[in-house]
């Protein structure tokens, strides 16, 4: 028989190191299982991964082990970051601005748009629409009309049996935020858009334009076109399509036949306050033609909206390009200019209401506007007579 050496409890006591000293680890110790004690999981790993041990495998990493170098990397002193440079900040704003409604969930677009309505009866509702979010399910990203069942049920109280709807009725650019009209039936909706070719829904839009109109008020009554831009990048703009040009002499002008494909578009315009080679414009369009406002203002007036990216240069796709004065009020630079949004509010929204008294709703000014108001020290007109 072989003979081995047995190990009494108060030599067990003494330490793991006297164990690991006098017989082999429990693993290899198949003689006996008598012999010694079994190890727990922790020691035998310790034992495995002991100096001296002939497995010739690189010890494994524990996950106590882990944690404890992962404790000390957070202990260890940080290099303080430097601080933002104001241009960063308000890049980063402006970033945060433009991204914060899109691609959202649903029900998180539906309770937004539930804490915006400005003005609500049993026919129409009125939203104050975000930026960036388009109206129509045109563009594959979530838009108001997808969210607009879960709209009406949480205005219904979330009732399970509900026949309450929500239908958009005039268009609002993805681009442009403030007060959306919702219907509440399909014979509103028919109501509505009755009104809106007599002329008897009075929009107004406030703009805030790279330059001063001249005059400061007036009409403008030019058609609009779609035409193609040729180029290394070829792409569709909507322009002028003009009834007068030029005679000859240069002295006067001469009717020409309009464009076929041409619309008539008309924009009553009036510059509420001017500052820093910028103007605050109050916009009335009568028509309701793709981009209408945009093109008159830049194609017109030559004083493009703020944060138009796409009608500030005709020949090519590219970021708004603003005069040195204007960047340091806004306190950018002309390379980060592409994270400037489009200045455009719809700001006041007018109709008949059913009961006789008119339905009138004006949206509040957005944080992105009202900053770049003061930055350009541009006075709202209730404040100018204070």
């Amino acid at each position: 028989m072989n003979s081995y050496r047995r190990i009494s409890c108060s030599d067990w006591k003494s330490g793991l190191n006297v164990v690991l000293s006098r017989v082999k680890p429990w693993t290899n110790c198949c003689r006996c299982p008598e012999a010694a004690p079994p190890l727990s999981r922790s020691q035998a790993t310790a034992a495995e991964q002991a100096p001296g041990s002939d497995t010739g495998e690189k010890p494994r990493l524990r996950a106590v082990d882990l944690a404890r170098q992962v404790q000390q990397e957070w202990r260890k002193p940080r290099a303080a970051e430097p601080p933002l440079s104001g241009q960063q900040k308000r890049v980063m704003e402006l970033k945060r601005f433009s991204l914060q409604l899109q691609h959202v969930h649903p029900n998180v677009l539906a309770k937004h748009l539930h804490r915006a309505v400005l003005y609500q009866d049993k026919d129409v509702v009125v939203i104050n629409k975000p930026y960036g979010v388009p109206v129509r399910d045109d563009c594959g990203a979530t838009s108001i009309s997808s969210v607009l069942h879960v709209l009406s049920k949480m205005m219904d109280g979330m009732k399970i049996k509900s026949d309450s709807q929500l239908l958009p009725c005039l268009r609002l650019e993805k681009e442009i935020t403030g007060a959306l009209l919702l219907a509440r039936s399909e014979e509103v909706v028919k109501h509505i858009l009755s009104l809106h070719r007599n002329n008897q829904v009075q929009r107004k839009y406030w703009v805030i334009t790279v330059g001063v109109p001249v005059p400061s008020e007036g009409v403008i009554d030019i058609p609009i076109i779609e035409r193609e831009v040729t180029g290394s990048r070829p792409h569709y703009k909507m322009a002028l399509s003009p009834l007068f040009k030029m005679n000859d002499a240069g002295d006067g002008v001469t009717k020409v036949r309009a464009h076929r494909q041409a619309h008539p578009a008309v924009t009553k315009y009036r510059v509420l306050d001017s500052s820093s080679g910028c103007s605050l414009v109050e916009l009335q369009p009568f028509t309701e033609v793709k981009h209408q406002m945009r093109v008159h203002m830049a194609l017109a007036l030559t004083c493009p909206i703020l944060g138009d990216h796409k009608y500030s240069h005709w020949s090519k796709l590219a970021p708004q390009k603003l005069p040195d004065h204007v960047l340091g009020k806004l306190g950018l630079e002309q390379s980060k200019i592409r994270h400037v949004p489009l200045h455009v509010l719809a700001r006041q929204l007018t109709l008949p209401g059913t009961n006789g008294a008119d339905v009138n709703v004006s949206c509040p000014l957005p944080k992105y506007f009202t900053q770049t108001l003061n930055r350009l020290h541009l006075t709202l007109p209730d404040k100018k007579d204070k």
